[in-house]
This record gives C-alpha cells, sequence and structure tokens, in this order.
C-alpha cells in the first residue's frame, strides 16, 4: 500500500545517527514531503517555536528521532541535562503534533526504559514494575515521560501515538567520542587508536561480563516503515534482534574486525551497568517483521565508515 509516501513526514533528529538512517530508508522508499531542520533552525527546547513550525509545515507523520543521548560517563556527569533537555524536547513535539492534528507519531524509547533487573527477555508490560538501572535513570526517566503520553493519547484519545523500544543501536553516524559514547563505539574507537600506536594495551571498563543486544540502525528505520504500513494494536514495541553478547565477546569481536592485537585490561572499579538486556519482540514477529544485519558485519559496515570519516570525527571531537 505504501500509503505514507503521498504524506509530509518529519522527522525530528534527521541528521543524528538514527534520523539520517529512518531519512535514507524514506528517499529509498520514494517519500517525497520529507522535512527536516537543522538544531540551528528550530530549537526543539522551544515550545513556542516548535508550535510556529507544526502550524506552518502541518506534517502528517512525525518520527521523534531527536534526543540527546550518551554513555555511563556522560549520563554521570549531566543527569540534570538528560533529564531535562530530553523532557523538553519530547513535551513540545508530542504536544505540537495534538494540537495539529498530526495523524501518526512515532516515539522512539531505549531499552533502558526498563527495570535493570527485569526478566529476559524483557516484555513491553515489564516497564515500571521495578527500578531502573542508577547510571541513566534521568535519561529513562525522561523517555518513560515520553512513552507514557504517547499512551495516553493512544489509548484514550484514539490517536496513532505509539513508542518503539530499539535495543542499543549503532552504525554509520554514530558518536564515537570517549567522554559521551555508547559501548560498541567506544570500542571501536579505543582499538583503533590503540593499534595505530602500536598496540598498545587498552583499558576498558568493568568486568565485561554483562549482556547486550545490539540493533543496527539500518534495521530500526526498516522497522519504523514497515509499521507505518500496519494496524498498530499496542502503544509499546520491542524491536531487537532476540540475541545478545556479553561485553567481553564483543570486545573480542570488534578487536578482530579492528585488527588489534595488544591486550585488554579490564577495569573492575568502573561500573557494569545493568547485568543483561535481551529484548522480546515477539509483537514484531507476529506482524511479519525480522532484522536483516548480522553483528559482525554491522560493526564491519560501521568501521568502514568511521575509516572514511575518521579525519572529520577528529575536527568534531576537538571543536565540541
Amino acid at each position: 500500500m505504501k500509503n505514507y509516501l503521498s504524506k509530509r513526514i518529519y522527522i525530528a533528529g534527521h541528521s543524528g545517527m538514527v534520523g539520517s538512517s529512518i531519512w535514507r530508508r524514506f528517499e529509498e522508499e520514494g517519500a517525497h514531503g520529507l522535512i527536516g531542520l537543522k538544531s540551528s533552525e528550530l530549537d526543539l527546547t522551544n515550545q513556542a517555536d516548535v508550535l510556529s513550525f507544526f502550524r506552518h509545515e502541518k506534517p502528517d507523520i512525525v518520527i521523534n528521532a531527536a534526543a540527546k543521548v550518551g554513555g555511563i560517563m556522560a549520563n554521570k556527569q549531566f543527569p540534570y541535562s538528560f533529564l531535562m533537555d530530553n523532557l523538553m524536547i519530547q513535551n513540545n513535539l508530542i504536544d505540537g503534533a495534538v494540537k495539529n492534528d498530526v495523524e501518526t507519531f512515532i516515539f522512539l524509547g531505549s531499552s533502558c526504559v526498563y527495570p535493570r533487573l527485569a526478566p529476559q527477555p524483557i516484555k513491553e508490560e515489564y516497564l515500571l514494575t521495578s527500578s531502573l538501572e542508577p547510571t541513566n535513570e534521568p535519561y529513562a526517566i525522561a523517555k518513560i515521560a515520553g512513552i507514557k503520553a504517547c499512551e495516553a493519547l493512544f489509548n484514550s484519545h484514539d490517536k496513532n501515538f505509539f513508542s518503539l523500544m530499539p535495543s542499543n543501536l549503532y552504525g554509520p553516524r554514530d558518536n564515537f567520542d570517549y567522554e559521551s559514547s555508547h559501548v560498541l563505539p567506544a570500542l571501536i574507537h579505543k582499538f583503533h587508536d590503540a593499534k595505530r600506536n602500536g598496540n598498545q594495551p587498552v583499558k576498558l571498563w568493568g568486568s565485561g561480563n554483562p549482556r547486550r543486544e545490539f540493533l543496527h540502525v539500518d534495521d530500526l528505520a526498516a522497522a519504523v516503515i514497515f509499521l507505518l504500513d500496519k494496524k498498530i494494536n499496542k502503544p509499546i514495541i520491542n524491536v531487537g534482534t532476540g540475541t545478545d553478547i556479553s561485553i567481553n565477546n564483543l570486545a573480542t569481536m570488534v578487536q578482530d574486525i579492528v585488527g588489534y592485537q595488544g591486550d585488554i585490561k579490564w577495569d573492575l572499579s568502573m561500573p557494569d551497568g545493568t547485568p543483561r538486556k535481551l529484548m522480546s519482540h515477539s509483537v514484531l514477529d507476529k506482524m511479519g517483521w525480522e532484522p536483516k544485519i548480522q553483528l559482525w558485519d554491522g560493526i564491519k559496515d560501521t568501521y568502514s565508515w568511521y575509516l572514511r570519516n575518521e579525519d572529520r570525527l577528529k575536527c568534531v571531537q576537538i571543536v565540541s
């Protein structure tokens, strides 16, 4: 059917890792009504500006891929910013969409919204059944607020506003900065730099025992497109691969792909984070969707992109 191809589609955060992948996928599908503005053109934390944007552009579909994100260190250093910036961004987008009769709103959440010790695999109904992981609690609380806002609109106002909960995302255009990145891009950066410096030892956080599930960003983009043509019966849907890996084994995989031949030293004084996060994706399974990109292939693809953009990334990190 692909009715969405004739719609005006606003992708908030269209230049980031997630937003740019979704944008490319829409272009491949033949969509012509794409709308994307840089942060310098539209401040999503400014309610008046966001409302003005909605009144002027009148999008039919909104995909919220805009958020302040980071790893354990970034969350630890800037908890207030991770909470408040994300609340302002998503609240302005959701409220603007409601007040301007947007047909479909897709809110992109995160697996970190689920309890730290949730039963595995994690089902959508486990949300708010226990305590969150302290190392990313502010970000998770903000995301939960957005999820609940969309859920209220879905259940009580008959709005097609729903949330996707992806597992750990990675891919081209990721953030590779040591201080603020997530685990997989940080591993790529560390092993690459160590290889360039005579295979010097690499220090990694924690024990290496926690397990994580990784989803290539292009698979998430495919899931977004897939769901636009489906009848949505649940306001929260997990998106994952159904397979997880220990951080130790992930490090070995990245090490092999990068070609690093030195030693890994685990810093047991640093936090591990949540012991395990494996998502149940039975809802999407029943709808007929499955991911296509294997982890090894996805990491190779990401590392190739990193090598092509290494000089530019260094400039960005120095400026920031």
